[in-house]
């Protein structure tokens, strides 16, 4: 007879099964950055809603929040928090189907120190939780920087953070030109052990403490890492904000403090670096125009228009990177070039060009209007014979006929620019006082300035406050409202060409297990409007040619198509061959992990576009460079890819039979240094050196054939 169980027991087995379930995981947002990078819109609307691709910021942030798994948000709002609510209302994210719930919390934070330490006194955190502003654009995949951070806490008491950081290169434009974040990190155990924001090419060394110098054997000081404004935080983070109140912001006040007192507290803060996804803060203007550029050239899949974030929404996607909603009207001779975004029931005039622009809702394009490069929100007018460069335009602001808005201008809410007005690129104009104490607008509108909008305008020049002296400054080299006066990068944050084959194939060799080709570093005296378009063209040539031979079209169409890119985008022919290399390739693997032998992946996949290698690729036997670089992008891209040896063999096997590529293009491209310049690129080609070998030997007997035949003569 068993023993009889003990009362209470199923309680308490209960209560124990109850302590050990997980905390639902939370996140706080901060809608405020407690900057006035964004003023004069900032004045009259609230950050987190301004439209990047014409959906509000926040929409990408919390479908970030939801990817990873978040129940619950905290969202912090000071400045026009009744817009906030209100927007809110009637969002999906306040419905009962949505992935959490979420509480807005009004706060007279004036930074994100005093935010931390209410939050900390409201106590509504009880476990781990996400950090992050309001402006952060990500697909990154969170499992395992969370998984991460709980199994170092669980170890490990004293590690109380973890900062998710992108790879991204030592150049690319989101980086402030003045103030670059340097991390100093622990290989081993990937805490970081010194912060610290530099000046290029001033900042002689950094001020590294002997004491880290002493204790770790190895570190890693990195420059080239995106702080995306991600943090993984344990509940003692806001102890320790509430500890020391002179602690404002998350890396200057909070990361600098507890790097310091280490010794003392022996409280660390670890990072997680990855290199997938798409990562980024929309902080300042520059990033908002390079952010913006990349959600519309689809760098940051799924985060682009079409998806339609918002419920309304119904953008379809076109070719070239162009998206329309419903309701568009475009005149018959009017222009609308790659990588351009019109929202509902916008009008566009006879003879007008739209190139690279975002066009809001309800907006009426004039006749013969300019646009490249713009961004025009909401209700705004353009008049005809306009040209607005690289310039914002706010909603229901009304730019006269016969206007030029140069690159970098700002033009805020409602203003109206007279006819024939010159706005340089200089200028912020606004209808709205500041309000000191806040950043926020005044009732009531401010004197026009005609000198500034024209005879019959509205508006005035906003001055510079002295608080913004110092952003000003570190956003001059690459702002978009001081791009007359500088040179900005066009290229993205993801990867871009170089056009030396050696800097080029040498950054391919480099990376890492991403095969997004995002973020890679680039260190080239190019142009960044060259790289740009370099970078473009192979994502949207390489998409379509994939998309093609997913449909098993004709070779002759995808050839066409092809051509049709190359001359739009002036590329050269290096660029279609290695866009050819690439597309073929990731045709094949997704073949094979889609079960398919390497063999039968790469032969209905080579067998009826050998069109495509043929045009690409000279068989010139006194030129074989062209097929050296050929095999090189083919190399390169399979490196990381699921039987990336196998498919390489095969593919060479074909290349050789068909005589697409020379015995002596395969020698040259063996005995090529690029070709084995990583350990990576050597492995993946060891399945194929006998089929090397076997054609070079093959070669050198017809060689001798061939003499002894002239000799004979």
């Amino acid at each position: 007879m068993p023993p009889k169980a003990k009362k209470g027991a199923p309680a308490q087995k209960s209560k124990t099964s109850e302590d050990e379930r997980e905390e639902p995981l939370q996140a706080v947002v901060f809608a405020d950055a407690f900057e006035t990078t964004f003023v004069p819109f900032t004045l009259e609307r609230p950050r987190c809603l301004l439209p990047l691709a014409n959906t509000p910021l926040i929409e990408y942030t919390f479908d970030f929040l939801a990817s990873a798994g978040v129940e619950e948000v905290f969202l912090y709002s000071g400045n026009h928090t009744d817009q906030v609510e209100e927007y809110f209302k009637k969002s999906k994210w306040t419905r009962p189907t949505a992935p959490f719930s979420l509480e807005i919390i009004r706060s007279n934070a004036r930074s994100v120190g005093d935010a931390m330490r209410d939050l900390d006194q409201k106590q509504l955190i009880t476990g781990d939780f996400i950090c992050v502003y309001g402006d952060v654009v990500a697909n990154l995949p969170m499992e395992t920087a969370i998984a991460a951070h709980r199994s170092r806490r669980e170890k490990d008491k004293k590690s109380i953070m973890t900062m998710v950081l992108r790879e991204a290169g030592e150049a690319h434009r989101t980086k402030s030109q003045n103030l670059c974040p340097c991390f100093v990190i622990d290989p081993v155990t990937e805490r970081c052990v010194h912060y610290e924001q530099v000046r290029p090419r001033q900042t002689p060394r950094l001020d590294i403490a002997e004491e880290v110098l002493k204790d770790h054997v190895e570190v890693e000081v990195r420059e080239d890492l995106v702080d995306c404004g991600i943090d993984i935080c344990t509940p003692e983070v806001l102890a320790q904000y509430t500890d020391n109140f002179d602690w404002q912001a998350p890396r200057r006040g909070f990361l600098y403090g507890v790097l310091k007192d280490f010794e003392t507290m022996q409280l660390s803060v670890h990072t997680h670096v990855t290199s997938e996804g798409y990562a980024a803060r929309v902080k300042n203007l520059q990033a908002f125009d390079a952010v913006s550029r990349d959600v519309v050239a689809r760098w940051a899949y799924p985060l682009c228009p079409d998806v339609n974030m918002v419920a309304d929404q119904t953008f379809q996607l076109g070719k070239g990177c162009v998206y329309k909603e419903d309701g568009v009207v475009l005149a018959r001779s009017s222009v609308l070039g790659r990588k351009s975004v019109l929202g509902k029931a916008t009008s566009v005039g006879e003879g007008s060009v739209i190139q690279e622009s975002v066009v809001g809702r309800r907006c009426v394009i004039g006749k013969r209007v300019r646009l490249d490069g713009a961004y025009i929100w909401d209700d705004a007018r353009i008049g005809d014979d306009t040209i607005v460069e690289r310039a914002i335009v706010a909603n229901e602001a009304a730019v006269g006929k016969g206007c030029h808005v140069h690159p970098g201008a700002l033009i805020s809410y409602g203003v109206r620019v007279a006819d024939g007005t010159v706005v340089n690129g200089s200028s912020r104009i606004t209808k709205a006082k500041r309000r000191r104490s806040s950043g926020a607008a005044q009732a009531g509108k401010a004197t026009t300035d005609p000198k500034i909008v024209g005879e019959g305008g509205e508006g005035y020049e906003l001055a510079v406050d002295d608080d913004e002296d110092e952003k000003l400054e570190s956003l001059a080299p690459g702002d978009i409202y001081n791009m007359s006066n500088a040179a900005l990068s066009d290229d993205s944050i993801s990867t871009l060409d170089s056009d030396d084959e050696h800097e080029s194939l040498d950054e391919d060799s480099k990376r890492r297990s991403s095969r997004s080709e995002s973020f890679a570093s680039i260190n080239s005296d190019e142009s960044g409007d060259t790289r740009r378009r370099a970078a473009d063209f192979h994502h949207e040539a390489t998409a379509s040619i994939v998309d093609a031979l997913q449909k098993n079209e004709d070779v002759n169409n995808i050839q066409l198509e092809l051509q049709a890119l190359k001359l739009s985008s002036n590329a050269e022919d290096k660029q279609v061959r290695r866009t050819v290399a690439v597309g073929l390739m990731k045709r094949i693997a997704g073949l094979v992990e889609s079960g398919t032998s390497p063999k039968d992946a790469v032969s209905k996949t080579l067998s009826p576009n050998k069109l495509l290698i043929q045009r690409s690729v000279s068989t010139n036997k006194e030129e074989f460079s062209e097929q050296v670089e050929f095999l090189l992008y083919m190399q390169t891209d399979l490196v990381h890819r699921q039987q990336g040896d196998k498919i390489l063999l095969f593919v060479c096997n074909v290349l050789a039979h068909d005589d697409l590529i020379e015995a002596e293009g395969f020698e040259q491209w063996w005995e090529d240094p690029r070709s084995s310049a990583t350990e990576e690129l050597a492995e993946v080609r060891k399945e194929t050196k006998q089929l090397v070998d076997v054609l070079v030997a093959s070669d050198d007997d017809d060689d001798e054939d061939e003499d002894e035949d002239d000799e004979s003569d």
